[in-house]
């Protein structure tokens, strides 16, 4: 393993509620006992992404568990924002660490909690398919920016994860009611509606941001010229101009 020095990516969060998160979280890291650290908070994410998956899909027998899946929608925020505040707080970043497996996590805690809603009922197959699908190329889009560009977009426009929790936490509140909805007199699922929408908003985003990122590169890295004696035989002896006889040109 290299021992070079890791030059972490600048991260970008513009969401609506990320003034007010970053000040409740530096607040809880404050507060946090000394025996609690990173690892356990992200410890706590994964589990209670990989619950809120489990009650989702039995709740589709019986709503009331749709209460317990918002609690495991908040303990995730708990562990899964709170995990590189205190980090960071307590000056022990790992960076490749913390990148690493705080993506992973969600990449296998939103496919838990997408899964277990299909299984419910709550929102077709193909709709759950499609927002996941969706969801993981745009998480890809991100890395692949992060990587190339050294910019992290924790949020893209005014929603981030935080939103999206506050989103589905509401609709599981309206699931209880009715799981259904009208829309022009004809009837659909609640989370049809809403999977429809965040395939539509996520793949827009999704289309912008590649735009944009392949521009900016391609401001850093336009296509170099060539020279001559590095090209080809051939074309070389394409480019040359042709000899006259006598040597005169």
């Amino acid at each position: 393993m290299s021992s070079e020095v890791f030059h972490d990516a600048k991260r970008q969060q513009t969401s609506i509620l990320a003034p007010l998160e970053r000040a409740a979280l530096r607040g809880l890291a404050r507060r946090m006992p000394a025996w609690v650290n990173s690892d356990h908070l992200s410890l706590l994410g994964f589990a209670a992404f990989f619950l809120a998956g489990v009650f989702y899909a039995a709740s589709g027998r019986n709503p009331v568990l749709l209460h317990v899946v918002n609690v495991c929608i908040l303990l995730n925020w708990f562990g899964d924002s709170l995990d590189g505040t205190l980090a960071r707080y307590r000056n022990c970043q790992r960076p490749r660490y913390g990148f690493y497996v705080d993506h992973i996590i969600d990449t296998f805690g939103t496919t838990f909690v997408i899964v277990g809603l299909a299984i419910s009922g709550y929102i077709t197959e193909r709709v759950a398919a499609g927002a996941l699908i969706v969801f993981l190329m745009l998480a890809i889009n991100s890395y692949l920016a992060a990587y190339s560009l050294s910019i992290f977009k924790i949020s893209h426009g005014k929603l981030g994860p935080t939103e999206i929790r506050l989103v589905l936490i509401i609709g599981n509140l309206f699931l209880l009611n009715s799981p259904h909805t009208r829309i022009f007199g004809h009837r659909f699922l609640l989370f049809d509606v809403g999977g429809i929408v965040s395939i539509i908003g996520m793949g827009t985003m999704l289309v912008v941001s590649s735009i944009k990122n392949t521009h900016a590169l391609y401001k850093l890295e336009p296509m170099p010229e060539v020279p001559l004696q590095n090209r080809s035989p051939i074309v070389r002896e394409l480019s040359e101009p042709p000899a006259v006889a006598g040597g005169q040109v």
